[in-house]
């Protein structure tokens, strides 16, 4: 058979793996010339001849399978470059949803839900529907289940593994924590983190916004911050963690039975709460109520509005608004006193004319002697108003902050002779509520934060003895925290990096002296720099012998005594440096300057990472606001949890 049957192969163009196996059958004409005949194709094993149809190789496929088993019928699979489609895929008219791009654009969906507050309903919408199928018309937008209960959860997994390796890494850990209740009357406690990285950048991070739904007492309260401990695994051996909250007794309580300590009351607050105690004089509470009386008649009256904007442009005044104030914000007061006092001119114009003065019969206008009061009262809360700006504008309001805006506040509350007797007894409230405000121990932690604060270093509100204190405080506290951050080193190259940190008393120290001096353009005396250089140069440390090596850490106590001399060096570089400018970031100054002082530098971090209030917190409030809207108020507590952490936490 095979010798009367000729075959000829198939062109390169046919590339189905049938053709390894068959031929097209070759015949010869009348007159003896070999023709292809290509409606027959035959079989290369057994000479078979098979119909062939163009382009259909089924009867060939089928015949090596019932007659030539033992033959590889599947076609050998091609590995496609990393996110090529196959000829299928690409002409197919659906993204597979397992494919590349169909996941990259669903995960971008998702991060636009979290970051633009958008309800899972939008990928439903007709109109983003329609965008999509112009953008990428293979694209099949997956459902709001799929974005609710698969998207998200992965994206906010992802991000909250990234932000526990942060706060892993950190040396030091600070919280504020805050309560709030949503439009669906939900409540939720929220907790922030804030620490600050080996770059020396302060990191923020809202940790969890949980339901809250028992009644918030300092125990049940306790018991979320516990939680909060365990899942973001934030707690460290010989370690504190720092706490800020408002000044709620049930937040003592939570605090104190949550373990975290030191608890540092949020300034704002406690601005806050000392501000009102001064409104709250019953001379100023009159006046207040006559200047609301006069905003709130603006704000109703369509009419009086259009006749105050008509005097604003006659007198040439700013086309501004009266503020209305609101009673939970003290500084919304001052807000609406200072803008009286802005528009007094066009406001008692306003009032003059005929055509709404009949509708504001009952409204008590301001006399020269109420104004001058109202004068008064501004310029008394200015510095009120001016420190609660910087706390809550200040990139990096740390707890260094606190001690001098408190003093600077109790100065400005000092009693005067030439106060009116309304300022005399607001001066006196205010002194009276926000003096008695930390006190204790927390004033002395407080105080050694601003020492550490180069800015602040003079310690300039406190008297000689009062400074000496602080630093003799800060000298101990320093110091045994660089004893315990050595005993605690894991590796042997560690412990050498701190033998010669805290070591080489004659020549690091003397180094560090002069460094120090050329960083901060110190201006000392002669006399003063050859004192220095008499006290830190010592002779150099013997060579330790064998057994130094395997008992010295036991029986002997040069590590110590180096220590102290090391430290008592950095205080009093650091104390002889020049305090940097107020506008510049303490952060910087001790990235540049860490390792000039490396025993000072551990314990700064350790208390700069501390926020001086709870603002982070009580920010989420109005993201969440966003996100708990009236739209949607049936979205669940942990959808709520995950959007904001996405939300500030930057997905």
């Amino acid at each position: 058979m095979s010798d009367e049957v000729e075959i000829e192969d198939a062109p390169p163009g046919y590339r189905s793996y049938v053709w390894q196996y068959f031929g097209f059958l070759i015949k010869k004409d009348k007159d003896s010339n070999r023709v292809t005949d290509k409606t027959k194709t035959v079989c290369k094993l057994c000479y078979a001849v098979i119909p062939y149809t163009t382009s259909n190789t089924t009867n060939m496929n089928h015949h090596l399978q019932r007659h030539h088993k033992n033959v590889k019928t599947a076609p050998e699979k091609t590995s496609l470059p990393k996110g090529q489609l196959t000829m299928k895929q690409a002409l197919t008219p659906i993204l597979p949803p397992s494919s590349p791009r169909a996941k990259q654009i669903t995960r971008l969906i998702g991060e636009f839900i979290a970051d633009y507050m958008a309800p899972f309903n939008i990928v439903e919408n007709r109109k983003f529907i329609q965008m999509f199928n112009v953008l990428e018309p293979k694209f099949k937008m997956p459902c709001r289940g799929h974005f609710s209960e698969k998207v998200i959860p992965e994206i906010y997994n992802e991000i909250k593994r990234s932000v526990k390796e942060c706060l892993k890494n950190a040396d030091c850990v600070a919280l504020t924590t805050d309560g709030w209740t949503s439009r669906a009357t939900q409540s939720y406690i929220t907790i922030t983190a804030h620490v600050i990285n080996e770059k020396w950048e302060s990191k923020s991070f809202v940790l969890q916004t949980r339901e809250l739904s028992e009644s918030h007492t300092g125990v049940n309260i306790a018991h979320v911050l516990r939680n909060a401990l365990t899942e973001w695994e934030l707690t460290r051996p010989q370690r504190t963690i720092a706490c800020v909250t408002d000044n709620a007794s049930n937040m003592d309580i939570a605090v104190r039975e949550s373990g975290l300590h030191p608890h540092i009351k949020c300034l704002a607050h406690v601005i806050n709460l000392a501000s009102k105690r001064g409104l709250a004089v019953s001379r100023v509470a009159r006046l207040l109520g006559r200047v609301r009386s006069v905003t709130t008649f603006f704000h109703k009256s369509t009419t009086a509005t259009a006749v105050l904007t008509n005097k604003q442009t006659q007198l040439d005044l700013p086309r501004h608004k009266l503020i209305t104030d609101v009673q939970t914000r003290w500084n919304s007061t001052y807000e609406m006193l200072a803008r009286y006092l802005e528009q007094q001119a066009a406001v008692s114009a306003a009032l003059s004319c005929a055509e709404i003065r009949r509708n504001a019969r009952e409204i008590d206008t301001l006399d020269n002697a109420d104004i001058s009061d109202v004068e008064d009262i501004v310029k008394l809360l200015k510095p009120l108003k001016t420190a609660t700006t910087v706390l809550c504008d200040e990139k990096e309001p740390t707890v260094s902050l606190i001690m001098p805006l408190k003093h600077m506040i109790e100065q400005s509350m000092s009693p005067d002779e030439n106060d009116t007797q309304t300022i005399a007894s607001m001066k006196s409230a205010i002194l009276l509520d926000i003096t008695g405000r930390y006190s204790g121990d927390c004033n002395d932690m407080l105080q050694e934060c601003a020492a550490l604060d180069p800015r602040f270093r003079s310690l300039s509100h406190l008297n000689d003895e009062q400074r000496e204190s602080v630093y003799a405080r800060t000298r101990e506290k320093a110091s045994g925290l660089h004893v315990q951050r050595n005993k605690t080193s894991d590796t042997d190259e560690k412990t050498r990096a701190s033998a010669s940190t805290s070591g080489s008393a004659a020549e690091r120290v003397f180094v560090m002296a002069e460094a120090a001096q050329g960083a901060e353009q110190s201006q000392e005396e002669p006399v003063e720099r050859e004192r220095q250089m008499q006290d830190v140069i010592q002779p150099p440390p013997p060579k330790k012998t064998a057994l130094e090596d395997l008992l010295g850490r036991s029986y002997t106590t040069v590590e110590a005594v180096q220590s102290s001399r090391g430290i008592e060096m950095e205080i009093l570089s650091y104390r002889n440096g020049i305090p940097i400018p107020l506008n510049s970031s303490p952060l910087e100054w001790w990235k540049v300057n860490a390792y000039t002082y490396p025993i000072l530098a551990p314990f700064a971090k350790a208390y700069l990472c501390i926020p001086a209030t709870s603002v982070p917190s009580e920010r989420v409030f109005s993201t969440a606001g966003d996100i708990v809207s009236a739209q949607r108020s049936l979205i669940t507590p942990e959808h709520v949890d995950m959007l904001v952490f996405l939300k500030k936490n930057q997905c």
